[in-house]
């Protein structure tokens, strides 16, 4: 970890915060955060990291345990590997947590063009999609895209009865069924669902779906470690074992209670305090790489469900949360830059910076006014885009940090993940907030559920006068 109070490791695999822009020697006292200040949790960060530890070992807070599920991983590389034969194209249709953590994965860790590629150079694996909402025209588009007969769709809900999810369910099947006949239509769908009785997992076992479990104490938006992230990624090519192994590297640096030595809970910390003692209350997350950006979005929903509730565990009403933004550097350089440095002093950056793309790209010699390009590169010009604006911001007194990491692969990716999970569960302990529960979401179902004509207690409620010009 780098920074003032720890010695720079580098050891060409491990992930390190850089906090030295968060401090107040960096940005000046009135907006930097000092050691006293995070030295005065350090009595509280012992009783939250006993209190994770009970929840842990007694399974409520099961992703910790997902790393370490070798059954879920071999029938996952067993269930992707016959897959693979029967289709061209594999469909994941999910929303939220369902989706966001398989799109991550797929983004960061398969070619950019994946789908543009032809099958042997994509190592025989399938085109892969993701439809993660009920836009009408971008899935009938799609299914008149597609050969069903060469198709395999992965339906994923927790729940088993998302509506968007189960819309999804209810054409594709029909389609299927209409096309392949019944008998066959069963062999290109795959339920991924929760271990509970629900009626998706019903229909799956009545109609012969092949069926993949979700832990039922798991969040949906923790669930990037279980079949709903693993499945599409090893169906993808992606080595799910190697992911795996770099969350358990990840989970052995963050089970310290020390937490100057905890990344995760330091992370965790420093938002924690910018928010409360600054006055943070936008989080904003840069990838300066085209293959995190899904990762940024994967964190968004990470942070604003877990952290942003009404009430804390003990009744009282704080009404607490960051709001969690997505950029990309450098493209939002020329579109956020200028907010970030002159507007209102309400945000904290956390930039995701990759040492070694493994590409190089060179700028062809010049003479004349672009002299000063020639001779370099595209990976140089991304890391020099990046130390500017952090140099930029950091001049401007705006409080930013960076997770260093080495270069992108699926231990990287693994280990990134599941720290920014436990960042996420140790900064709710620290405004004592449950996140594991989102009650703002599920208001919201209820009321779909209603509009739709669902009886009973989600019957449509009428809404009030609006006013429309």
């Amino acid at each position: 970890m780098e920074g003032r109070q720890n010695p720079l490791r580098n050891d060409g695999k491990t992930i390190r915060l850089d906090y030295t822009n968060m401090m107040a020697g960096s940005i000046g006292g009135g907006r930097g955060i000092t050691p006293e200040e995070i030295e005065g949790l350090v009595p509280r960060v012992s009783a939250i990291a006993a209190d994770i530890d009970v929840k842990r070992e007694t399974g409520e807070w099961g992703f910790y345990a997902l790393p370490y599920d070798m059954g879920a991983l071999e029938e996952v590389n067993r269930m992707a590997t016959s897959f693979l034969d029967r289709c061209d194209d594999f469909v994941v249709l999910g929303i939220g947590g369902s989706a966001l953590g398989g799109i991550a994965l797929f983004n960061a860790l398969c070619h950019p063009l994946h789908n543009l590629l032809s099958r042997a150079d994509r190592g025989g694996n399938p085109r892969i999609f993701f439809i993660d909402n009920v836009d009408p025209v971008t899935f009938k588009s799609l299914l008149d895209f597609l050969n069903p007969e060469k198709t395999v769709f992965n339906i994923v809900t927790k729940s088993g009865s998302t509506s968007e999810t189960v819309s999804q369910f209810l054409i594709v099947r029909q389609m299927l069924i209409d096309r392949l006949g019944r008998k066959s239509a069963g062999e290109h769908i795959v339920v991924t669902t929760g271990a509970g009785k629900n009626r998706l997992r019903t229909i799956a076992g009545e109609e012969g779906y092949a069926l993949l479990t979700i832990p039922e104490n798991v969040a949906g938006r923790f669930t990037v470690f279980s079949p709903v992230g693993l499945f599409p990624a090893a169906v993808s090519g992606i080595d799910i074992d190697d992911l795996l192994s770099g969350a358990r590297y990840a989970d052995e640096r963050c089970r310290t209670d020390r937490l100057w030595q905890n990344p995760a809970y330091l992370g965790g910390a420093l938002h924690y305090l910018a928010n409360v003692n600054k006055g943070l209350s936008i989080n904003i997350m840069m990838p300066y790489s085209d293959a995190l950006l899904q990762v940024a979005y994967w964190f968004r929903q990470l942070w604003a469900e877990s952290l942003s509730k009404a009430d804390t565990v003990s009744g009282e009403r704080i009404n607490v949360g960051q709001t969690p933004v997505v950029a990309l550097g450098a493209t939002d350089q020329h579109s956020q830059l200028q907010l970030y440095t002159e507007g209102p002093c309400n945000k904290m950056i956390t930039f995701l910076l990759v040492e070694n793309s493994g590409v190089s790209v060179p700028i062809p010699p010049q003479s004349g006014d672009f002299a000063y390009l020639g001779g370099h590169g595209l990976e140089e010009l991304i890391k020099v885009e990046a130390r500017a604006t952090r140099l930029a911001l950091t001049e401007a007194g705006r409080s930013n940090m960076s997770l260093i990491i080495p270069e992108i692969n699926p231990f990287t990716v693994g280990q990134l993940l599941f720290l920014l999970e436990v960042q996420t569960v140790f900064t709710g302990c620290l405004y004592d907030v449950d996140p594991m529960v989102q009650p703002g979401v599920e208001a919201s179902k209820r009321h779909i559920h209603g509009m739709m004509g669902r009886s009973g207690p989600d019957k449509e409620r009428t809404e009030k006068g609006r006013y429309i010009v």
